[in-house]
């Protein structure tokens, strides 16, 4: 398709083809609209699961490395693929085309839908990376809770062969949220688990929300309607250091 604009999104946690294959099922081919392909690939280092201030460092060096040649690659806009909103500030920084990260648009949805929002996740462990985004964005005052099953993630095979279990948790922690915590709406902590986002929204009482999915859908909708983020508030550098950053590729 000669004016199919390209969405590159990119995953945080270096893996081969197979995994990256499993993370971009959560973009099935009917929900992406006419004129738009995302397209998905993993950084080529760095963390392995998030689980620490060490990789959420590493997330955010890598993951805005693999998005700063995104403009002259001739993509229309870049989706981060984690929750985490790993290098979204530094590359809106250096990009003029819209960056969307699924923690800030899912949260900011959750607040459109609801008094208060629960972020549920997979092991605690990843509390760090929600506790920096919403202080990033002072939005602690909409968010219930932050709940998890305690469950280790896997970030490549994802949920595939663990439903029964896994979907159960999710669903028993999420209603402790909305009985316990006063939650109105539950935010999935991670795009790994758009999996159970189907199971659970038909089980629970509450909006859930599928974070890669609405970040993809925010994207589109800022492409369509030809919106950026303001460089006033994301200025550009004054002195570029392109050739430096792409040095840690080698």
């Amino acid at each position: 398709m000669a004016d199919c604009k390209r969405i590159k999104v990119v995953v945080p946690i270096p893996m081969d083809s197979a995994g990256v294959a499993n993370r971009a099922l959560q973009l099935p081919d009917d929900f992406v609209a006419g004129g738009f392909r995302p397209e998905f690939a993993a950084v080529r280092w760095g963390a392995a699961l998030g689980d620490s201030y060490h990789d959420m460092l590493l997330m955010d060096w890598t993951v805005f490395q693999a998005g700063i040649d995104a403009e002259d690659e001739g993509y229309a806009g870049v989706l981060i693929d984690t929750v985490s909103d790993s290098g979204l500030r530094a590359l809106r920084s250096r990009l003029s085309i819209p960056v969307v990260g699924p923690g800030e648009a899912a949260f900011a949805t959750a607040m459109m839908l609801g008094k208060k929002f629960t972020v549920l996740t997979m092991w605690p462990q990843w509390f760090p990376l929600y506790e920096k985004t919403l202080t990033e964005y002072g939005w602690w005052s909409r968010c219930a809770s932050l709940r998890s099953i305690d469950t280790r993630p896997d970030v490549t095979e994802l949920l595939a062969g663990k439903e029964e279990v896994i979907f159960a948790k999710l669903k028993a922690e999420a209603e402790k949220a909305i009985a316990q915590d006063g939650a109105d709406v539950i935010v999935l902590g991670s795009t790994t688990m758009h999996q159970s986002a189907q199971y659970l929204a038909a089980n629970l009482p509450v909006p859930v929300l599928n974070p890669g999915q609405v970040a993809y859908k925010q994207l589109e909708l800022l492409i369509g309607l030809g919106l950026s983020h303001s460089k006033k508030a994301f200025p550009s550098p004054e002195v570029g250091k392109d050739a430096d950053i792409r040095k840690g590729w080698a």
